[in-house]
């Protein structure tokens, strides 16, 4: 039998392929033989005829894996799929989760299973975390990622629903001035209840980055000057609705944030070309006029025009930078190489028997 691990979270988008990447990646390493699963997918991608889930083929091709994505993830979420779960037609779907994970862990070391969206999603048709860590016995890793403030009552009511089958929480996305708190309060708070805090990740802006190409089809707009530098990463946003001079003293402390703006104000626009930022986003499908476009070109600063107003492209940029995907070499070395840093790996292996 291989060792096991299941790697959840209190939300989506927490950094669960991030950690699982990282964890893989270090125990691989450690000249470990890691087996891959992840038993629910909501992500649906057909390859070959065969229907699985594309954070799960990502990862299986991170860590060199190549079992059949029918095993990998026996229960993918498709709209026809959640039609029959709540009407009542589906039948119990672990059967086909332990079968997968008993055939995957043949030969391995240890098996990394990873959730999908939080530890109770799935409960409606009963493949929900708590059951899939209860069902196959394993170690659950839970990772919480900061967003206004920590799940710490979350945390401490998974400990008490999994109990010795939790073997601790990674604190996930924390910006250096939440740290004392952190050290201060909250870990030994959770430690007081019986909640291992197996690491604290570090804010890092490179893990929220997006390349200014991927940002223009996300935003449904289009880069309309110097389309070669379409590469540039944009780690955060400014809005430039303010006056200059105000707008000046915000953009100096934020150098790698696109700047949105009404497509009308080209003061602002020449201020953020000539401060070398990184790209441009226009909004009300305004073009520049020929002074801004040909200084673009001339300091290689991509310009994004979009449809939507200022407002909601704010907003959508909000959702984007914190929810963009891991698909970039650069950024799976370095959320792999925070992971190895923050987490206590000879406790993980103790809990695991490894």
């Amino acid at each position: 039998m291989a060792a096991g691990i299941y790697i959840g979270s209190t939300a989506g988008y927490s950094g669960k392929n991030m950690v699982v990447m990282g964890i893989g990646l270090r125990l691989q390493k450690e000249g470990l033989n890691v087996g891959y699963m992840k038993p629910v997918g909501a992500m649906p991608e057909e390859r070959d005829g065969i229907l699985g889930d594309e954070d799960a083929y990502f990862v299986q091709d991170i860590l060199g894996q190549d079992a059949p994505a029918n095993v990998v993830t026996p229960v993918v979420v498709t709209q026809d799929f959640k039609v029959r779960a709540f009407s009542g037609q589906c039948d119990d779907l672990m059967p086909s989760i332990v079968n997968g994970y008993n055939t995957l862990q043949q030969g391995k070391d240890v098996m990394v299973v990873a959730g999908s969206g939080s530890m109770y999603s799935g409960r409606y048709c009963n493949v929900d975390g708590i059951r899939v860590v209860r069902e196959l016995n394993l170690q659950a890793v839970v990772i919480d990622r900061l967003q206004k403030e920590l799940n710490y009552d979350y945390l401490v009511v998974l400990k008490d629903t999994l109990g010795d089958n939790m073997a601790g929480v990674v604190l996930n996305d924390i910006p250096p001035n939440f740290m004392n708190e952190v050290d201060g309060l909250i870990r030994p708070f959770l430690e007081k209840n019986g909640v291992k805090v197996l690491g604290v990740i570090p804010k890092d802006p490179l893990m929220g980055a997006i390349k200014v190409g991927d940002l223009a089809e996300r935003l449904g707009g289009k880069v309309i000057s110097a389309q070669n530098k379409s590469d540039k990463v944009v780690e955060n946003f400014l809005i430039g609705t303010m006056q200059v001079e105000n707008f000046m003293t915000h953009f100096r402390k934020n150098k790698n944030s696109a700047i949105i703006v009404g497509g009308d104000r080209s003061d602002v626009q020449l201020v953020a070309l000539e401060g070398n930022c990184p790209c441009l986003v226009l909004t009300g499908n305004l073009y520049p006029n020929d002074i801004i476009l040909t200084r673009s070109e001339v300091l290689n600063i991509p310009i994004v025009v979009v449809r939507d107003d200022t407002y909601t492209v704010a907003k959508k940029m909000e959702i984007i930078l914190s929810r963009h995907k891991l698909r970039d070499v650069i950024k799976i070395r370095q959320g792999a190489q925070l992971v190895s840093s923050a987490i206590d790996f000879s406790y993980l292996k103790e809990r695991m028997g490894l």
